[in-house]
């Protein structure tokens, strides 16, 4: 399938949407404090959005239950807000969520400690905002995406890290998931040349301990297979003619 690329009025209407997610992150960021439930974030999360003129864009995606996605240290992705998973000192918390706003998808997550983290938690999250950070810098016309996955290897892997192969960044734009696969590391391929209106979500997800992931008895939550702790930092870019432009900035 194709690279959609997107027309300036297509762009416009992901900038909402990227915006309203990036406020909305900076919000439940500052909000993630020992004794709040994930639940309590999520509910502020759904009302927020639909607030700002958005739709959630993971509430009833392929049956999801929740606007928000909340991780909490071995759990890498896709994890339920729940009234009684409370957050306490020393968790890795990551918050992904997506908002849909006039039919146009923005995707973007952020990991943050709860109270006094480990040095070792602390670690992983410089390390997520470090990748994401020279991975957009990376993006432009003209360069091979298999670029990008390299670098992300490279800052991961010098870490000490492990990146976990089986979850991926993504082309987005009238849909949450679109073409390509954005590679958290290289697989030998240079990948599509990027293009100015290209839309994607580049989000590195590694762990302390493993590659290996298992999904839970819910069908929606994955951890690492080893209980060791996780990261994902994630935004939203669009290819510019000279450059990126971060739909989903945390500001």
């Amino acid at each position: 399938m194709a690279i959609i690329i997107k027309t300036p009025d297509q762009i416009e209407k992901m900038r909402r949407a990227g915006h309203i997610l990036g406020e909305l992150l900076n919000i439940l960021v500052e909000s993630a404090k020992p004794g709040i439930s994930t639940k309590e974030l999520d509910n502020f999360a759904e009302k927020f959005i639909k607030e700002k003129g958005g739709q959630p864009a993971f509430k009833s995606y392929r049956g999801y239950p929740a606007t928000i996605c909340t991780a909490i240290d071995e759990v890498v992705v896709h994890g339920i807000p729940k009234e009684s998973q409370i957050l306490k000192n020393g968790d890795l918390l990551t918050i992904d969520s997506g908002v849909i706003y006039q039919g146009f998808y923005s995707d973007a997550a952020r990991s943050v400690g709860i109270g006094q983290i480990s040095a070792q938690k602390q670690k992983l999250i410089s390390t997520a905002k470090i990748a994401l950070s020279k991975a957009i810098d990376m993006a432009k016309p003209g360069v091979h995406l298999g670029e990008i996955s390299k670098v992300i290897q490279k800052i991961i892997e010098s870490a000490g890290f492990h990146v976990i192969h089986d979850l991926t960044g993504h082309g987005i734009g009238t849909a949450l998931h679109e073409e390509p696969h954005v590679l958290n590391y290289y697989d030998g391929h240079p990948g599509p040349i990027l293009k100015a209106g290209m839309t994607l979500a580049i989000e590195p997800i590694f762990a302390i301990g493993t590659s290996e992931i298992i999904t839970r008895q819910d069908n929606w939550t994955i951890q690492t297979k080893d209980g060791s702790c996780a990261v994902q930092q994630e935004n939203t870019i669009l290819i510019t003619e000279y450059g990126n432009e971060i739909l989903t900035e945390q500001t």
